[in-house]
């Protein structure tokens, strides 16, 4: 069920990259490319994520875990200029989850909605632990994103 829902989401996610144009999204999402080596080469500037920002990525996140209060995040870099409407956005939650075999450390995957080159919203990807955490990480990497670079 994980693998069929990670095939699904990557046709729907592939819509939006985290990238600083549409471009790069889209090559990604086609196979054709990795975000990762464009944003390099761009030298796109990272940042962390703004209180706010952070929060309406975990309010996203909250949905799949068990006790969300008890939850720690650990939160990657995300492009300083974003010129797309949602990008991807990947990270590491320890929780609780509603599967036993999850419990502990989880990857997920999240579709920002960007207003003013901030986060505004997130809708939940995918999120997984135990042996299906590399499904998440398989995903981020069509991304050129990385929850393991989350600290």
């Amino acid at each position: 069920m994980i693998a069929a829902l990670a095939v699904g989401l990557g046709l729907s996610l592939g819509l939006s990259g985290c990238a600083t144009t549409g471009t790069q999204g889209t090559a990604a999402a086609s196979g054709g490319g990795n975000v990762a080596d464009a944003s390099a080469s761009a030298n796109v500037a990272m940042r962390d994520l703004t209180p706010a920002e952070k929060k309406a990525i975990m309010a996203s996140v909250a949905d799949s875990l068990r006790n969300p209060a008890s939850a720690k995040y650990r939160w990657a870099k995300f492009p300083s200029i974003v010129n797309d409407q949602s990008v991807n956005y990947c990270g590491v939650v320890d929780a609780q989850s509603p599967y036993p075999a999850y419990n502990g450390e989880q990857f997920y995957i999240v579709e920002a909605q960007m207003a003013g080159n901030r986060v505004k919203s997130a809708v939940m990807g995918l999120i997984a632990g135990g042996k299906d955490r590399s499904i998440v990480a398989t995903m981020c990497a069509k991304y050129g994103l990385d929850p393991n670079k989350s600290s």
